[in-house]
């Protein structure tokens, strides 16, 4: 493992901070054939590395996930795979990411056909194992392939700039954690995410980039958060004359429309004819779940829950009534519990009405200046809504932030001045989600090497702003990191020598609390950015 890693760090090193070969392509001419193989080079470099950063045969809940959701689509008739309950990992993603699984599973049945077994739970051969892992792997090659169009859609002096966000994305500890560790197919979504983001570059491909996004939503239904960002600037751009906003391009309306409906219909009619659209929904809206996850997402709720703990303590001698039947109940994250002891419950309605007012805020600006690079802001910023003001959020969801945020981050420095803190907050937080000591050095030394590598090449490569950056802000951003340094060593091994066993919760607590200063911030400081531009 060791020398993959330390061959990866050196490439990755020469190619972006080198002088003389940082981010060259071969001919010298960014305009030139040639420049296909960087990306190309850096997968397939990476390609090599999670096998055995994985330790194979190292995996999460998320494993058998997907291998009972192999099971059912191949084992099932297609009116059963919303009803399946053998397992308690049901079917819950939309009807093209179904149809995904049914397509890989006709590929394992030819590795291990035991392993498409409805109920043949936890089954974990290593022709399995092997199997689901490369699957990950292959399937990625999307997200390269769309990073290459981000890399050819940009020109000039950009290209340099795009060159070293896409790959900062593709080698992204966050990938690596969640899907090349922990277990999903999340790099083949960003890939059809990100081309349906540079495809909104062109006037031509605007239809293409809306049928595309229209895809990406039957296939997870999480991007919905990004959706009122794609509404506004296609209504904008391609249904409304640029000339008036009162003029209606009325056949492009029909060739959006009518593309959607086409798509939804592929996925969802099948069902529909059975009636069977209010299991799926129920499947995909679970709002019975609680407010906060188990470990809770760095979002606006972790602080509420934190400050709910602090509140406990003090409630007696300020006078406060404490809930005792609530006072698990924001550790657990259980279906249902979303009880604080001290501050006012949270409820979904207040969820969605906050997500919505967030998200509407840069959407007028987004309407009324609708360019491409505002566009990927706007889709930035409704990530961020809905990350920090969201029902039941995992920490996974930070990804809808900052794999759109690196397309943009390299604009000038007040882009990175915001994106920073996310960065660093983002990543850190995905870091219990992998706790064996075996995974430690992996998860650590990889993000701390990468977070590192790219911050100083991000620093080299953005230019000065047009603007005056705020002092305050890149102060933040710095003090912000250098804690992030100790608390990383705490919260890993400190706490369980000095603790062992017992309160396994205030590390968990304290990285979601500390990962939530950062988010928030970062939000605060790129909505300024955003609305002063």
């Amino acid at each position: 493992m060791s020398i993959y890693l330390l061959a990866f760090i050196l490439a990755s090193f020469i190619l972006i901070l080198s002088p003389g070969a940082a981010l060259q392509f071969p001919n010298g001419d960014p305009r030139q054939p040639g420049d296909a193989s960087l990306i190309g080079t850096i997968a397939t470099s990476r390609k090599r590395i999670p096998l055995t950063r994985s330790c194979l045969f190292s995996k999460s809940t998320d494993f058998e996930v997907h291998r009972n959701w192999l099971a059912i689509t191949h084992s099932l008739p297609l009116w059963d795979w919303y009803y399946e309950n053998t397992s308690e990992w049901t079917l819950d993603y939309p009807p093209f990411f179904a149809y995904f699984e049914w397509i890989m599973s006709q590929v394992a049945k030819l590795a291990d056909p035991a392993m498409l077994w409805v109920h043949n739970l936890e089954y974990d051969s290593w022709q399995t194992v092997y199997f689901q892992r490369w699957t990950v792997i292959v399937t990625e090659l999307v997200l390269v392939y769309a990073l290459q169009m981000f890399v050819d859609s940009t020109h000039g002096v950009s290209k340099r700039a795009a060159q070293a966000a896409a790959v900062s994305i593709l080698l992204s500890p966050g990938l690596l954690i969640i899907d090349h560790i922990h277990f999903q197919y999340n790099g083949v979504m960003y890939g059809i995410l990100i081309a349906s983001l540079v495809l909104a570059k062109k006037k031509s491909s605007l239809l293409a980039s809306g049928l595309v996004f229209a895809a990406l939503l039957c296939m997870k239904h999480i991007y919905l958060y990004l959706a009122p960002a794609y509404f506004v600037y296609l209504l904008r751009v391609y249904c409304l004359s640029p000339k008036s906003v009162f003029r209606i391009q009325f056949f492009n309306c029909v060739k959006l429309g009518g593309g959607i409906v086409a798509i939804f219909a592929a996925a969802f009619g099948p069902f529909a004819l059975r009636n069977q659209i209010p299991q799926i929904f129920s499947r995909l809206f679970p709002f019975s779940r609680g407010l906060c996850h188990a470990y809770w997402a760095p979002n606006v709720w972790a602080m509420y829950s934190f400050m709910d703990r602090l509140l406990i303590g003090l409630a007696p001698r300020i006078g406060l009534t404490v809930k005792v039947d609530a006072l698990n109940s924001v550790t657990r994250g259980l279906v249902g519990d979303t009880s604080f002891a001290v501050l006012p419950d949270i409820t979904p309605r207040m969820c969605f009405v906050l997500t919505l007012l967030f998200q509407a805020i840069p959407l007028v600006k987004l309407f009324m200046r609708p360019t491409w690079e505002g566009f990927i802001g706007g889709v930035t910023l409704c990530g961020y809504a809905s990350f920090l003001f969201g029902w039941h959020v995992h920490e996974k969801a930070i990804l809808l932030v900052i794999i759109p945020f690196s397309l943009i981050a390299l604009k000038d420095r007040r882009y990175l001045g915001a994106f920073r803190p996310l960065a660093v907050a983002g990543h850190v937080s995905l870091f219990p989600l992998i706790f064996t000591p075996a995974e430690f050095p992996i998860k650590t030394i990889y993000t701390i090497f990468w977070l590192v590598l790219f911050l100083m090449a991000f620093d080299r490569l953005a230019p000065a702003p047009t603007r005056q950056r705020l002092f305050l802000f890149d102060r933040f951003s710095t003090i912000y990191i250098t804690i992030s340094i100790p608390l990383i060593f705490y919260c890993s091994l400190v706490h369980g020598i000095i603790f062992g066993k017992s309160l396994e919760f205030l590390p968990l607590m304290f990285t979601s609390s500390y990962s939530a200063i950062g988010v928030v911030g970062s939000w605060l400081g790129f909505m300024v950015v955003y609305f002063t531009e």
